[in-house]
């Protein structure tokens, strides 16, 4: 089997963090959030990956990746001038899969169960499709599902984004398909927003009496659409720290109960942290610096004097303003100074930023 991840779209919604990249490179507890999709595909058996990139600075996707050696996998990239939907997006991928089962994966979709069950399930059988469905309380913002009540094991339609959905089973960013999906994908038609959907290319596949199935996802699920979902995968992610379904981290790193610390990193003894909590490498913390729950720290930050919770900042921020930061993503390179402000703030900063309070 093949892999395919999507790491185009232009992240509107996560503006001005995606001024300067991707939002596929945006970091969860340290690490960019396509790379989740990359291992989960990889501790799957799935080595060979087609990464579909965009005109939002795919020169970054690629200097981060590179070959993926270093990942232990085989990239391939493939270019999508305009963000025409999922579906073209796979279009593009028919060279690249030839006639070998595959998965697509939504670079900014991040999954708590690994895919290696599904993936057996998928490899061993006969079937067109496979997907994956995920309860959620807004099925309206989603891809939903709607199962057959006289046969519970089958899928009677999927809609793209219903207006008033009588279901809550979204249908998660993850696609289990066969070479068959392109033929189904020549015969659509744009969506009222210009765009070859996914969901109606599965439909189109059911409707021409092709074997299409579905397993629930155990776990969670986070699509990371907007800076609120961000910060909640960060906590799922951080939440996974010490216990047996720990994301994978850089084998410098020290671990002790749900807090990791990377290599080189000083923290004073006036200084505290609450976990779970990530901190990258060459970090420097002090002058009575509280951190937590839920913070993720870059690599090469200085931080002094502040208190921040529940935020990611990412490497080589500089925070020197005795400041309470909550809720907040500051990007690379920012920079925080000035006096003391006891009230909590929250800030979304893109790169580079220079903030003087």
């Amino acid at each position: 089997m093949k892999g395919i991840i999507l790491h185009g779209g232009h992240g509107t919604r996560l503006r001005p963090l995606t001024h300067t990249g991707p939002k596929q490179l945006l970091p969860i507890a340290n690490k960019p959030m396509s790379q989740y999709a990359l291992e989960d595909l990889k501790n799957a058996g799935i080595h060979d990956i087609a990464i579909i990139i965009g005109d939002i600075y795919p020169e970054k996707v690629k200097e981060y990746y590179g070959d993926g050696k270093q990942f232990g996998v085989n990239i391939t990239y493939i270019y999508q001038e305009k963000p025409r939907g999922i579906s073209h997006a796979i279009r593009l991928c028919k060279e690249f899969v030839g006639d070998d089962k595959f998965i697509v994966y939504l670079g900014d979709n991040v999954l708590r169960k690994n895919l290696a069950d599904y993936t057996k399930k998928f490899s061993s059988s006969s079937l067109d499709a496979m997907i994956l469905l995920c309860e959620v309380d807004n099925p309206s913002k989603f891809g939903v599902a709607y199962i057959d009540k006289e046969d519970p094991m089958k899928i009677k339609n999927i809609i793209e984004k219903p207006k008033n959905p009588t279901s809550n089973l979204a249908v998660i960013g993850v696609y289990f398909l066969t070479p068959k999906i392109f033929g189904i994908i020549d015969n659509l038609k744009p969506s009222m927003r210009g765009e070859l959907e996914i969901t109606d290319a599965l439909q189109l596949l059911m409707d021409k009496g092709n074997a299409i199935a579905y397993d629930t996802v155990t776990g969670w699920w986070k699509d990371t659409g907007t800076p609120d979902d961000i910060i909640h995968a960060n906590r799922l992610v951080l939440d996974s720290i010490g216990t047996e379904e720990q994301f994978l981290t850089e084998k410098d790193a020290s671990i002790k109960d749900n807090i990791i610390i990377g290599s080189n990193t000083e923290i004073s003894q006036d200084s505290s942290i609450i976990g779970p909590a990530i901190i990258g490498k060459n970090c420097k913390i002090r002058n009575t610096v509280r951190l937590g729950p839920y913070v993720s720290i870059g690599d090469n930050c200085i931080l002094e004097n502040c208190n921040i919770e529940n935020s990611i900042l990412m490497k080589d921020c500089k925070v020197y303003a005795k400041v309470n930061l909550s809720s907040s993503i500051i990007a690379h390179s920012c920079q925080i100074d000035g006096g003391t402000i006891s009230k909590k703030l929250q800030f979304l900063l893109g790169e580079r930023t220079h903030l003087k309070l």
